[in-house]
């Protein structure tokens, strides 16, 4: 068997940082994560305790009741899309969390995708973003091949914003089709119905291969207040479509049950009976280890200052078992680093971009900056995706990015064209994909280093990232560039216009910088959740097994064949 060259990478805190900048950096992150946490907590409160007190007078558990109920002891729960449509007014009434909560969690060891209507936050209803958020669990839910258990309790469109959500590629309808693309995939779903399950709401359910009922659920194309104005039928929503009509008559649904808690064991149990996980088998008899230093650390590591420099090695050094990781083409492209190391026991490649001064022997001083991309670094990247996707090793990207070199000597060195075939490599990968914005993202670096637009299974931000097309200082100069000189000042004499280039200049600085905020990208859902830097690891334990887990839909290479063998074989260095 070809053997893997691991080698332990990144040092102890200590012996590269000194403890006075490593608590200047902790400090200055301390605000950002103590604004996260109190953000996820107002979210996680739905529309308040008055609405949770309501749920439970109907003997019926809120959603994340019934998430935590579903999941194994001790499973850890990672939401995306916590932050979806966070800060937004619909019709003078807030929707946390689009109203719907999705999450990883565990089922009998198996990673699960759960979909679960919030039964505080107006039933239930979906609102504008609410089926794009739904569809982007699924997504990832089909990309994995997981198990989707929905908890359903939807009341349908929150209809005074029903033209924001209904129509149009990704409305509503899309759910549908995506329940479709997983069936016809062959990924189980699983749909437990708790409560009110009107027109949308009642058709989310029944692709599912279980549908299970609860006596105080019923699913229905219309509810009773409809019938009655539509037909001058008195009825209620349960004579219409409770358990005794589509369990024992209608067949569209397969069990009833007295309440939520015996709904949820049902689901539990059908869970155990599908396929175990193969994580075990492709773990190749390497036991799980952690990281070789905390990743407690990373809040540290960061600069408050995000033109300040730090180690991507001791970065990695945190997040991969061991601290051992196998680089490859280190002499090539030094801008970027790739290579293979093991999360969980699992193998993951990674490419990230490096901060400060890199060798270049043809310039004067034989240093450039990183944090760019340049030609050589961009071929080495593309490379190694490929063959990444060829050995079917799931690729972690980890960014901090400033854009693409610029200039004559970049134009004449193609690339543009080197950048394309970096994008096509990305854009036709089948192997999951995991993008974590450590920091900047910026301009065509963020498409190149798989950013959103390239579909990752997951993108990851932290309280830290700025993603921009360019940094807001930057974009003013661009854009007020024929009213200022070759060195950029303003080139007018007269007080009145220069104090006016001077305000539109320093409102357009503010306004980019503040459209930078990460809670503003998950909100348009830019990204799939915010995250803190120490967490990142556990993130990324989720994203190994649940790459490894199901069997048979892409090709998983046992590591002896793998075409990174090939690459280290082509490109070490021969003697003289």
């Amino acid at each position: 068997m070809a053997k893997i060259p691991f080698h332990s990478i990144g040092s102890a805190r200590d012996d590269f940082l000194r403890e006075t900048s490593y608590q200047l950096n902790t400090s200055a992150s301390a605000d950002r994560v103590d604004l996260l946490e109190e953000r996820r907590a107002e979210v996680h409160a739905g529309w308040g305790e008055k609405y949770v007190e309501r749920v439970h007078a109907k003997g019926k558990l809120t959603a994340r009741e019934r998430v935590e109920a579903l999941k194994d002891e001790g499973a850890p729960i990672r939401e995306v899309g916590t932050f979806v449509n966070y800060g937004e007014d619909f019709a003078g009434q807030a929707s946390p969390g689009a109203g719907v909560v999705t999450c990883y969690t565990k089922v009998h060891g198996r990673w699960v995708m759960v979909i679960a209507n919030d039964n505080t936050v107006a039933s239930g209803s979906w609102w504008p973003r609410t089926p794009e958020k739904i569809e982007r669990a699924q997504e990832m839910a089909l990309r994995l091949r997981l198990p989707v258990v929905y908890l359903v309790d939807c009341s349908g469109l929150f209809l005074p914003e029903q033209a924001r959500s209904f129509p149009g590629a990704t409305g509503a309808g899309h759910i549908f089709k995506k329940n479709s693309e997983l069936s016809a995939a062959g990924v189980p779903q699983l749909a437990g119905v708790f409560g009110d399950c009107i027109a949308g709401g009642g058709y989310m359910p029944i692709i599912s291969d279980r549908v299970v009922m609860t006596e105080q659920a019923y699913m229905v194309i219309a509810g009773a207040a409809l019938i009655k104005g539509a037909k001058s039928q008195n009825l209620s929503s349960l004579d219409i479509g409770g358990a005794d009509v589509h369990v024992e008559q209608s067949g569209c649904a397969d069990m009833r049950c007295a309440d939520d808690e015996a709904a949820i064991e049902i689901l539990r149990a059908e869970v155990e009976r599908l396929s175990s996980s193969a994580v075990e088998f492709h773990r190749h008899g390497v036991a799980p280890a952690p990281p070789a230093h905390s990743p407690e650390e990373l809040t540290g590591l960061f600069p408050a200052n995000h033109r300040m420099t730090y180690h991507v090695e001791e970065v990695l050094a945190r997040l991969v078992d061991d601290g051992e990781f196998w680089e490859l083409m280190p002499e090539r492209g030094q801008e970027v680093l790739v290579g293979v190391g093991r999360v969980n026991g699992l193998h993951v490649g990674f490419v990230a971009n490096r901060q400060g001064l890199i060798d270049d022997r043809d310039l004067p001083g034989g240093k450039k900056p990183a944090g760019i991309l340049y030609r050589e670094g961009i071929a080495k990247t593309s490379l190694f995706s490929r063959s990444c996707n060829d050995d079917g090793i799931p690729l972690v990207w980890l960014q901090d990015i400033s854009g693409f070199d610029i200039g004559v000597e970049a134009e004449r060195q193609g690339l543009l064209g080197y950048g394309s075939s970096l994008i096509y490599t990305n854009s036709t990968n089948t192997t999951p994909m995991c993008t974590v914005l450590l920091r900047k993202a910026s301009g065509a670096g963020y498409y190149a280093m798989a950013g959103m637009p390239y579909d990752p299974v997951l993108q990851l931000a932290t309280p830290i990232s700025r993603l921009a097309v360019m940094e807001g200082r930057t974009l003013a100069i661009a854009a007020y560039n024929t009213k200022l000189d070759e060195d950029f000042e303003i080139a007018t004499e007269d007080p009145e216009e220069r104090a006016k280039i001077e305000a539109g200049m320093k409102d357009m600085e503010e306004r980019i910088e503040g459209d930078m905020d990460p809670y503003k990208a998950a909100a348009r859902m830019d990204v799939d959740e915010i995250v803190r830097l120490d967490e990142i690891r556990d993130w990324l334990e989720l994203f190994a097994e649940a790459s490894y887990q199901a069997n048979g839909y892409r090709r998983v290479k046992n590591p002896r064949i793998w075409s990174l063998h090939d690459i280290e074989v082509v490109t070490e260095e021969r003697g003289d």
